[in-house]
């Protein structure tokens, strides 16, 4: 056996270079961190929601009053203390990725600061029973607590800032929805720009342990239980077309109302009013998210995990109206400027339209037809249509299903495109002209 061939030399030098080793160990420490931190906000979320279901179901009035004092409070707060708290999350770490976003600027949109804030905040809301998701959210929260892992890497390491966010953001993804593959294809598909970072087997060592943390925690269950899959035929063809492309407009509709309402203008009255007070926005903004809450019955309230969960069990009583008010629900939600996610509130859409079509077309397994929409709705809204086929295939109990689920999130994000410009990408760039403006 010859040592001194370039193969032994290799390993003996990899071996012997503690900067790349200590790089290595924060990455993973850090990734660790990441995750749990999910967790952690995972579990003040789920609390939150519990209070909140409580309230209101002893005191069915008592929403009027507390959602538009809560959503008021919650923006002032934001915009006073932590401007780079408010909405997803998500585009806040794309435009930190971005090459316009000099070093110093990056604690604009990422930073442990923003982590603490976003997790108290996005736990205020549901706490109020606004309509939104926290897997946005931990996207930001996540990305945070890698971004700090910069302070602890070696002088001269090979890991830069850029990759540390993106595999944060994508850990934050898995652990929020317990899949892992779901966080690496966000990654891949929403957050890496460089073909370097996407064959970086470090971060993708990160990625996968910061969804981890989750399973450690909650077990390996699935994010709305186990979806049973009957088996297919070509009775599947027209009611499933009918689910992509329905999908496909609504989110389509649903991602470029939510672009045009944030990035406001002088034309309308409502972004003007929003632009010159916006607290007094925000309220009525609560106020009509109570409004609909109470006509629902409490359905539109909070993420719409358990009005998703109870149908794909066949134990509630889906309305006809779900979809519509769902929908106005998140948007005034997003709209009133407070730190929310739309991922869990897009699953709870999609997942009632292909409900609704499975009881027109008087299709015999609605799960399947529930399953689809929420792979359509998701992927029309973020028009990354892998990622939305992960996310839910990793819910899915039945590999029958894989390829029609594929399919459905590619022809709504195709129908979405026709009528939207990408939401995140959109986003990203009202994101960045928070920039101090640069003397030229």
């Amino acid at each position: 056996m010859n040592l001194h061939s370039p193969v032994f030399s290799a390993i003996r030098q990899e071996l012997q270079d503690w900067r790349l080793w200590t790089g290595r160990g924060v990455v993973l420490a850090f990734a660790a961190l990441a995750g749990l931190t999910v967790v952690a906000f995972t579990w003040m979320t789920e609390q939150a929601i519990g209070y909140f279901v409580a309230f209101q179901k002893g005191i069915w009035w008592g929403p009027l009053l507390w959602i538009p004092a809560s959503t008021a409070a919650i923006v002032w707060l934001t915009r006073r203390f932590a401007p780079g708290a408010a909405g997803s999350g998500i585009p806040q770490v794309m435009a930190a990725l971005s090459p316009a976003v000099s070093r110093s600027e990056r604690n604009l949109f990422v930073s442990i600061r923003l982590t603490v804030a976003k997790m108290l905040l996005t736990t205020w809301g549901l706490l109020a029973g606004l309509s939104l998701g926290r897997e946005g959210p931990s996207v930001q929260i996540a990305a945070g607590v890698m971004h700090h892992a910069r302070r602890w890497l070696p002088v001269k390491s090979q890991i830069s800032e850029h990759g540390l966010m993106m595999a944060g953001g994508a850990a934050g993804i898995a652990a929020a929805f317990n899949t892992p593959l779901g966080g690496v294809m966000f990654a891949i598909e929403e957050l890496s720009r460089k073909p370097e970072q996407r064959s970086s087997g470090l971060l993708l060592a990160a990625i996968v342990l910061g969804g981890l943390m989750a399973v450690s925690v909650y077990g390996n269950a699935t994010y709305f239980g186990v979806i049973r899959v009957e088996n297919l035929s070509m009775a599947l063809l027209l009611p499933g077309l009918a689910v992509a492309v329905c999908s496909g407009l609504a989110g389509g509709l649903f991602a470029r109302l939510l672009v045009m309402s944030l990035a406001g203008g002088s034309g309308d009255w409502f972004s003007r009013v929003r632009r010159k007070a916006p607290v007094r926005f925000a309220a009525a903004c609560g106020l009509a998210i109570a409004v609909l809450g109470v006509v629902s019955h409490g359905d539109t309230y909070g993420s719409g995990y358990t009005h998703t969960r109870e149908m794909l069990e066949g134990n509630g009583e889906a309305s006809p109206l779900y979809v519509l008010l769902k929908f106005v629900a998140t948007w005034l939600t997003t709209w009133a400027g407070v730190p929310a996610g739309i991922f869990a509130p897009s699953l709870a859409i999609g997942g009632a339209l292909g409900n609704d079509i499975a009881q027109l077309t008087a299709y015999a397994n609605a799960p399947t037809l529930i399953a689809l929409g929420m792979a359509g709705f998701l992927a029309a809204v973020t028009q990354a249509p892998l990622t939305a086929f992960i996310i839910v295939m990793e819910m899915v109990d039945g590999h029958a299903l894989v390829l029609s689920l594929m399919a459905t999130a590619l022809v709504a994000s195709g129908v979405s495109r026709l009528i939207s410009a990408p939401l995140y990408t959109s986003l990203a760039e009202l994101q960045l002209q928070r920039l101090p403006a640069r003397q030229t």
